[in-house]
C-alpha cells in the first residue's frame, strides 16, 4: 500500500523551479531515502511534504488523503513526524524534558486540570514520563535521562532528536540527514536505529549524504537532480546508474559508490 504519494509537484523560488514536476510514491513500513547533489531540492521536498511549503503545483497524498498546503500541526496530528538538518533540541532541558515535549500531541488538553493540579493530570503526566522514558532506552539512551542535553555528545543529540520524534506516535518518520557530523561509530548507530524504527512498522523518509548508511539499509531511493527526478529503485539499480554517479558524486561517484556497495 502506498503511504505517501506525490503527484507533480513542483514549487517555484522567484523564478527558479526548486521542484519540478516530481511523482512517485513510498509504500508503508519501508525506508526510503532521497538522495542527490547539494542543491538537488531534497530539504525543499521535505519541506513541502511537511507541509512548511506550499506547493505551486502538484499533489500530496497521504494515507490516501489529499493533505497538499495542510500546516505542519495538522500533518503531525495524522502521524507524520519529522528531524530537521540542524539539531532541534532544547540544550537547558534534560534528555528526559526533551522527549516529553515531543508528546505534546498525544497529550489531554485540560487546563483546569493542569492549574488545580487534579489526580488526572498527574497521572498524565506520570504516563509521559514513563513513555518517554521508553522512548530514550529504545534509541540508546537511557542513562542520560536525568542529563541535560547541552553536556551530551552531538551523536547522542541526534538520537534524542529522533526519540522527540517518535514521542509524537507517527506513522511516517522523515529524517534530514539523520547521521551529519557522525563519525563512523555514531553513525552505525543510527543505521541500527533506522532499522530498528522500519520493523516496527513506521515508515522511514530518509534524506542523506553518507551513501554507506543509504545503500545498507534502503529498500527504495529517490535520485533528486536540480528538482526533478533523476532515477529511482533498488540499491544496486541505483548503484548501476552511471547517471547518477555522474550527478551526485562527479568524477569521484564510482569509488564513493563503490565503497557503499562494500
Amino acid at each position: 500500500m502506498s503511504h505517501l504519494e506525490v503527484e507533480n509537484l513542483s514549487i517555484v523560488f522567484g523564478g527558479v523551479h526548486a521542484i519540478e514536476d516530481l511523482s512517485f510514491d513510498i509504500q508503508a513500513a519501508t525506508i526510503h531515502s532521497i538522495i542527490g547533489p547539494n542543491g538537488a531540492g531534497k530539504t525543499t521536498l521535505f519541506n513541502l511534504i511537511t507541509g512548511l511549503y506550499r506547493p505551486t503545483a502538484g499533489r500530496i497524498r497521504f494515507e490516501e488523503e489529499d493533505v497538499t498546503g495542510q500546516p505542519p500541526h495538522r500533518l503531525a496530528a495524522k502521524g507524520m513526524s519529522r528531524t530537521f538538518q540542524n539539531l532541534q533540541i532544547f540544550f537547558r532541558m534534560t534528555a528526559l524534558e526533551n522527549v516529553m515535549v515531543g508528546r505534546h500531541l498525544r497529550e489531554p488538553k485540560n487546563p483546569i486540570a493542569h492549574v488545580l493540579r487534579l489526580p488526572s493530570q498527574r497521572r498524565s503526566e506520570a504516563a509521559c514520563r514513563a513513555r518517554a522514558r521508553e522512548l530514550l532506552d529504545f534509541v540508546g539512551l537511557g542513562a542520560y535521562a536525568a542529563e541535560s542535553a547541552g553536556s551530551m555528545p552531538y551523536g547522542a543529540l541526534k538520537r534524542l532528536e529522533i526519540a522527540r520524534a517518535l514521542a509524537a506516535e507517527p506513522k511516517m518518520l522523515l529524517l534530514d540527514e539523520p547521521a551529519a557530523g557522525c563519525n563512523p561509530a555514531e553513525t552505525r548507530e543510527i543505521d541500527d536505529l533506522i532499522q530498528k524504527i522500519a520493523e516496527r512498522g513506521v515508515t522511514v523518509v530518509l534524506v542523506e549524504h553518507d551513501m554507506h548508511l543509504v545503500m545498507n539499509i534502503s529498500n527504495h531511493i529517490l535520485v533528486l537532480d536540480y528538482g526533478r527526478k533523476l532515477a529511482e529503485g533498488t540499491a544496486a539499480q541505483v548503484r548501476s546508474n552511471p547517471e547518477v554517479v555522474a550527478a551526485y558524486l562527479g568524477a569521484q561517484g564510482q569509488q564513493e559508490f563503490d565503497r557503499a556497495q562494500g
